[in-house]
């Protein structure tokens, strides 16, 4: 998955739970995305810490929530 796909479905997940904040999106988008994505972003954050071995799933969670506040950029 893209960033860019990654970003519009973080977008529609967000719309459907507006409520929630990012980190909790994060987490739905990641359950819904299935296992195999999930390994894929773990393996992802795991890679840019220079580390072998974490926790799957908030690692995953972090990826997605890395991907989205860098291409969100700056805060106002």
């Amino acid at each position: 998955m893209t960033d860019e796909q990654l970003i519009v479905e973080f977008a529609l997940t967000r719309l459907d739970h507006p409520d929630l904040d990012l980190e909790e999106i994060a987490a739905l988008l990641v359950r819904r995305l299935g296992e195999e994505q999930m390994l894929d972003f773990a393996g992802h954050t795991l890679a840019a810490r220079g580390e072998l071995r974490g926790a799957v799933f908030p690692s995953a969670v972090e990826h997605v929530l890395r991907v989205v506040l860098t291409l969100r950029g700056p805060a106002d």
